[in-house]
């Protein structure tokens, strides 16, 4: 008679106490995780769009506009006007002030940074690129997840909008006094001109007021401003001649 096999049985391991209220407590987690990576996805979508469409619409207004009517309590003035309806001199000298490698950058400024960085962060390295992405699609400040949007928008947005719209929008919302938003509007306001008849002391006093608008002035302007807008005048006028306008002009 042939001799049974011994059957063994297999001893199951009981869960280490702890367990299974361990994997309870890491599905909210999980799928906490996961709504937050799906509602950054369908943000960056939604900032991607709104970047291809800003390439042929005018924005309406900014975040920024809409926080400081309420906070002045009445509308802010901004109107816009077509670069070609704007004395060139101006967007000279607001490149010169403000960014005088805009046409060999690619939204980020390099050589800006490692001086920067250089100097311990005393200076500003953002671009006009990065000023457009920051004040037509994000919020004000300097947070960590404000500066990743653009970090990543800045390069979308050079690769789909020519450097002169760039520009374009940049001078069309960029804040000239409290409330005062945009050239149009900073020229009425501060020489009571249309931007097409702006000279070009007055174009660099515009310039020179940035970025610190609420604390400077074009029309009476102090000795800092005048300086800076000697300097912005004599830039301006070098970047014509060296051909760094041309991507704009």
């Amino acid at each position: 008679m042939a001799r049974a096999a011994k059957t063994t049985r297999c001893k199951t391991k009981k869960p280490a106490k702890g367990t299974k209220s361990t994997a309870r407590r890491s599905k909210p987690l999980r799928g906490l995780i996961t709504r937050a990576l799906q509602a950054a996805v369908v943000l960056a979508l939604l900032l991607g769009l709104a970047v291809l469409a800003y390439r042929f619409v005018n924005p309406p207004g900014t975040l920024y506009m809409w926080s400081e009517g309420r906070r002045l309590g009445a509308p802010v003035a901004y109107e816009w006007v077509d670069a070609e309806n704007v004395a060139p001199v101006v967007l000279r000298a607001l490149v010169a002030a403000e960014d005088a490698n805009f046409c060999t950058h690619w939204g980020f400024d390099m050589r800006a940074i490692r001086a920067a960085i250089a100097e311990g962060g005393n200076r500003g390295a953002s671009t006009i690129s990065q000023q457009v992405v920051k004040n037509a699609f994000l919020w004000q400040g300097r947070s960590w997840p404000r500066k990743a949007l653009e970090a990543s928008l800045t390069p979308l947005m050079e690769a789909l909008w020519p450097k002169r719209r760039i520009l374009e929008v940049y001078m069309n919302i960029a804040e000239f006094d409290a409330g005062v938003f945009g050239i149009k509007a900073a020229a009425r306001h501060y020489f009571g001109v249309e931007p097409s008849q702006l000279t070009s002391t007055q174009a660099a006093r515009l310039a020179a007021i940035l970025p610190d608008p609420k604390d400077r002035s074009a029309s009476n302007p102090s000795n800092f401003v005048q300086r800076r807008a000697g300097q912005i005048r004599d830039g301006a006028a070098t970047i014509a001649r060296d051909g760094r306008a041309r991507c704009f002009e």
